[in-house]
């Protein structure tokens, strides 16, 4: 039996949480309940959840505040779409920074929401389309770090592990499987998203941002991704693959 996808809900109104709930679990969904920041916590202990769906507007702690918590620690892998009664762009903005995977302003459209769900889950457990990757590759080196792709893990000089929020390691994905090629802000949303972004124009170059400071790598003086006016970026930095079979190799750069 196919495994049913698990949805965690954080929302402190009762009837949302009901309404998302009910019309998740009837599109073949399994879904747990939180009203607060605690009992998200307490929900995480208890059981990982596929994707989290979180409010910005709680009682105890803001949703903003909770994304950043999760990008931080050992959950940091989970998607979140998150949901607001804010309509500004500034906070969609904030939103992303923070590490979210979708955003949508409430109210909204339930079979919206399902859809957002589905195509986040979807770019989570797919590689991206028209990546060239090696299937049996399990390092990727750059500079003094290395990503480990069957456990997503990026790792630094000293070995620590520097949390990477799933749309991140997307990119960096993205970057690493195609060196020395200019990419697109077209390109990389097809390829990180399987579509064009419809959250907003500036989606990607956030994305970036967010990569850029994993990697403390400065906009002016950057070691890895460079921007390329008018035309997108171009990470410079030599990358090499390690595989289980044989010695590590550099990448083609090729891209489809």
């Amino acid at each position: 039996m196919k495994k049913l996808e698990h949805v965690l809900i954080v929302d402190d109104d009762r009837e949302i949480r009901e309404l998302v709930a009910v019309y998740l679990e009837r599109n073949s969904m399994r879904v747990s309940h939180a009203a607060h920041g605690r009992d998200m916590r307490a929900a995480l202990g208890r059981d990982t959840p596929d994707l989290i769906v979180l409010d910005v507007s709680l009682p105890d702690t803001d949703g903003l505040s909770l994304c950043r918590e999760l990008r931080a620690g050992e959950f940091h892998a989970i998607p979140v779409v998150m949901l607001s009664a804010r309509h500004d762009e500034a906070d969609r903005i904030v939103g992303l920074e923070m590490g979210a995977d979708d955003y949508m302003a409430k109210p909204f459209a339930i079979r919206e929401l399902l859809a957002r769900i589905r195509a986040v889950l979807r770019r989570t457990h797919m590689l991206p389309p028209g990546m060239q990757v090696a299937e049996s590759a399990t390092v990727l080196r750059f500079g003094d770090w290395r990503l480990e792709t069957a456990a997503r893990r990026l790792l630094d000089a000293d070995g620590e592990v520097v949390a990477l929020s799933g749309a991140e390691y997307r990119l960096l994905r993205v970057f690493l499987d195609h060196p020395n090629r200019v990419l697109t802000r077209d390109q990389l949303l097809n390829l990180t998203q399987g579509r064009h972004a419809d959250l907003l124009d500036r989606s990607i170059d956030l994305l970036v941002s967010r990569v850029r400071q994993r990697l403390q790598d400065g906009v002016r003086d950057g070691r890895y991704i460079k921007t390329l006016r008018n035309e997108g970026y171009l990470f410079s930095a030599a990358v090499t693959v390690e595989e289980s079979h044989m010695s590590s190799m550099p990448m083609s750069g090729c891209i489809a």
